[in-house]
């Protein structure tokens, strides 16, 4: 965000100083890998990534945002509990705000239909594509989900290929088959 100042004299003129918005980040052990959490200062999800090597995640989205990341122990907007419960079949759904900012145009609205999609159930990348209102958009809802800065809460490993198989799931495919297998999901 940026806001137009005046500099203080006789021949001022303005001129643009960017205002940048704090991001913070914590780290959630899972059973698929380090889970990391980036916040907006509003305590909104903005990115959540798992990996064996959680600086990956923090400097992929610190690049996204063109800005750093803050590290934080604080568990915010209670996520890493929630995360913990989800992983003790204890939580079928995430009560957070996500801030949808890094995503865009139809990628954005595939996820957010993505969002609707039950725990425990699965829904094809078509019926995804015809949710969103694109019929035919199955293969664009494919390229939402592999690249999709949200993974968890916004479950995108419920979306599977019309055939009833797995799919992708960002290169993991035995991941995929445990988060649907953790919630019940009945896949090939």
């Amino acid at each position: 965000m940026s806001q137009l100042t005046r500099e203080s004299g006789p021949h001022s003129h303005p001129t643009w100083d960017t205002v940048r918005e704090e991001y913070r980040y914590s780290v959630t052990a899972t059973p698929i890998g380090a889970a990391v959490a980036v916040f907006s200062s509003a305590d909104a999800v903005l990115a959540l990534g798992t990996a064996e090597d959680p600086l990956w995640v923090v400097e992929s989205v610190a690049h996204e945002l063109r800005g750093s990341l803050r590290a934080t122990s604080d568990d915010v907007a209670g996520l890493g509990s929630q995360l913990g419960e989800y992983f003790a079949g204890d939580r079928r759904a995430f009560d957070v705000e996500i801030d949808w900012a890094l995503s865009e145009g139809f990628a954005r609205d595939a996820l957010q239909c993505v969002t609707e999609i039950p725990y425990g159930e699965t829904a094809s990348y078509g019926e995804v594509a015809e949710m969103a209102g694109r019929p035919r958009a199955h293969r664009a809802v494919g390229t939402a989900c592999r690249f999709t800065p949200l993974t968890l809460v916004v479950p995108v490993h419920r979306v599977i290929l019309a055939s009833g198989a797995l799919g992708g799931f960002a290169g993991n495919e035995e991941v995929k088959r445990f988060l649907l297998d953790l919630e019940g999901a009945a896949v090939r």
